[in-house]
């Protein structure tokens, strides 16, 4: 399932920096959707790479990068500007599943 929800994420992703790219309303919202859509493309990835090892990271990794990125393309789209308040929330857990798989790989 974490890999059907990794490529899913990655999917989203690409398809946000497009509409970022070729069809969002303003510079700003351009840029909420090329940051979310940078970090959601990339812990995507990481959630596969890191699925073998170790799957609580690679949850970490999608939960987070949803947040993260949902949060921003919702503004970008014109969702409540509080939302930028929760987008932190979605770093923190992208940062703790670096942490994770950080420790996993120094116990060895």
């Amino acid at each position: 399932m974490l890999g059907f929800l990794a490529a899913l994420s990655a999917a989203i992703a690409v398809a946000a920096g497009a509409f970022g790219a070729h069809g969002a309303a303003s510079p700003q919202a351009a840029e909420w959707l090329k940051t979310g859509g940078m970090y959601q493309l990339v812990h995507a990835v990481a959630a596969l790479v890191v699925m073998g090892v170790a799957r609580g990271p690679a949850a970490l990794f999608l939960g987070g990068g949803a947040i993260f990125a949902f949060t921003l393309y919702a503004m970008a789209i014109g969702g409540p500007r509080w939302l930028g308040a929760v987008t932190p929330i979605g770093g923190t857990l992208l940062i703790a599943g670096w942490l994770w798989a950080a420790w996993i790989h120094w116990r060895g």
